[in-house]
């Protein structure tokens, strides 16, 4: 007993040793690495591979964004960014007789592009939401801007001579900015609110129920109002609810290690990097992705699901397998898993205290001079 608790001993000093080695070690280059731009870059160079599958994704992004200009899709990104940007103009104070010049005739291209594409092309599924949005904003911007100026006036009849393709849509309401006194009124006050957030835990354990796909469509009817740059929604869901598949997919990710073997249904949450024509945009993805998720896991809530957010690190060897699995190109990059189902009332979750205020949030604090 004596010699194996001697030897347990050893093994844990060794193991102190090599933890202590390894943390001095790179604390020391990241001090080099970390102390100006020019040894960041010299440092990267070996360190390769771990942002190379992100710089192939936002050029490949880049490059597949000129390419579907001219493809049948169903949603038209460069349309939606133009269309947004025509209602930020129209919901300015004090409005400008005429704005959008730099840009109109752009936009008139991308709606007779849209709406040839979806005209010629047999079974493109193109968003009805999104033509009709288009036509109802593009309709509106020419009543209320000045036509006599020559630029506004030529993308007039330009925009009067086109097909178009009235679509209704299934989002309702008015199709161009309004007030804001118009708009839908909750009933939902600040505790309730306060309540479902502190109602919404990680819940791993669920009762083996199948979720009715119903209730994930009504779910994602709240997280796609999420706020997101441009009205893009540059992100996708996608649904498992096989349970094989579930399986195949859950256990992919560490954080599922123990317990994706009982998750009843698996969202992939995807993001599309071909919405984008610049790098700067490159991280816009896990914002807006980000943003719908935790509305859409509130709703779940209130349906009487439970869903747990697994995280998806930017690790090599699980990027590939997740592309394999799901056969995603370049451009496309997972933002995250959510487990959903309904939960075990007997099954533990952590209590995760949360940081207080103090920590949290800082009013008008500006660095001494």
């Amino acid at each position: 007993m004596i010699k194996r608790l001697i030897r347990l001993a050893k093994q844990l000093l060794a193991v102190t040793w090599i933890r202590r080695v390894y943390e001095g070690t790179t604390r020391g280059l990241l001090e080099v690495g970390a102390a100006n731009r020019v040894t960041a870059t010299l440092f990267s160079i070996p360190g390769l591979l771990t942002f190379n599958r992100e710089q192939f994704a936002v050029l490949r992004g880049r490059r597949d964004y000129y390419r579907n200009l001219q493809r049948a899709r169903q949603t038209h990104v460069e349309l939606r960014r133009n269309v947004h940007r025509l209602e930020k103009g129209m919901s300015m104070r004090p409005r400008r007789p005429v704005f959008a010049k730099d840009y109109i005739d752009e936009t008139i291209e991308f709606y007779q592009s849209a709406v040839r594409l979806a005209a010629t092309t047999s079974g493109s599924g193109i968003d009805n939401d999104e033509l009709a949005w288009a036509h109802g904003v593009l309709s509106h911007y020419f009543e209320i801007v000045d036509n006599a100026d020559p630029v506004v006036a030529k993308a007039a009849k330009r925009f009067a001579a086109a097909p178009h393709i009235v679509a209704n849509g299934d989002s309702g309401g008015a199709v161009h900015p309004f007030a804001r006194r118009d708009g839908a009124v909750s009933e939902v006050g600040y505790d309730g609110l306060l309540q479902l957030a502190m109602q919404r835990r990680s819940v791993r354990w669920f009762q083996d129920k199948p979720v009715p796909r119903d209730l994930i469509d009504k779910a994602l009817l709240v997280g796609r109002q999420s706020p997101t740059a441009c009205n893009r929604l540059p992100y996708e869901y996608l649904v498992f609810d096989d349970p094989e598949m579930v399986k195949q997919v859950a256990s992919i990710p560490s954080g599922s290690g123990g317990y994706y073997h009982q998750i009843p249904t698996v969202v992939v949450v995807k993001g599309n990097l071909d919405s984008y024509f610049s790098p700067r945009d490159r991280h816009v993805i896990y914002i807006d992705a980000a943003l719908s998720a935790m509305g859409f896991m509130y709703a779940l809530e209130t349906l009487g699901l439970a869903s747990s957010v697994i995280n998806w690190p930017d690790f090599e060897p699980l990027e590939m397998t997740m592309a394999g699995k799901l056969g995603l190109g370049p451009a496309e990059r997972v933002i995250m898993l959510i487990a959903i189902g309904y939960p075990d009332p007997d099954g533990i979750i952590p209590s995760s205290t949360k940081k207080s205020l103090d920590v949290l949030r800082r009013f008008n604090e500006l660095p001494q001079k």
